[in-house]
This record gives C-alpha cells, structure tokens and sequence, in this order.
C-alpha cells in the first residue's frame, strides 16, 4: 500500500502540471481510501516544480526494476 512520503510513479502523462508518464513524485497526502493521492514533484536539484491530485489508477509504486532518467523541463 502507498503511504505518505513515499514515491511513487506517474502512469499516464498530465500536461496541465507538465507532468509526463515516468516521472516520480513524492506523496505528500492520501485522499480518501486511497482514492487519490496529492503529489510534489521536484527538479533533479531539489526544488519543487509543482504539487498535483492525482488518481490512484494513475500511479504505481517504484519498483526494484525501474531505472531513473533525467529529462529537461519544457521553456
């Protein structure tokens, strides 16, 4: 089960937070039963880049078998 400071994977692109499938977030807040969980994403430096409420069928939890990527942000 996903818990609150734990990162999870982004599973579908959400171009209104310039967020695309891949990324990882960090959750920050858990609505309802795990209905949809509210996510801080951060640059690869550390500042955040945006907060979003996602649903639960649009993350997953990291996996041992995932690999991190660095991407630049959109102008």
């Amino acid at each position: 089960m996903i818990s609150v400071h734990e990162r999870v994977v982004v599973t579908t692109d959400l171009p209104e937070y310039g967020v695309l499938a891949g990324d990882i977030g960090v959750v920050v807040m858990i609505h309802g039963d795990h209905a949809g969980y509210e996510l801080e994403f951060f640059t690869a430096d550390g500042h955040t880049r945006t907060v979003a409420t996602l649903l639960a069928a649009q993350v997953r939890p990291v996996s041992s078998r995932d690999v991190l990527h660095v991407r630049a942000l959109g102008a």
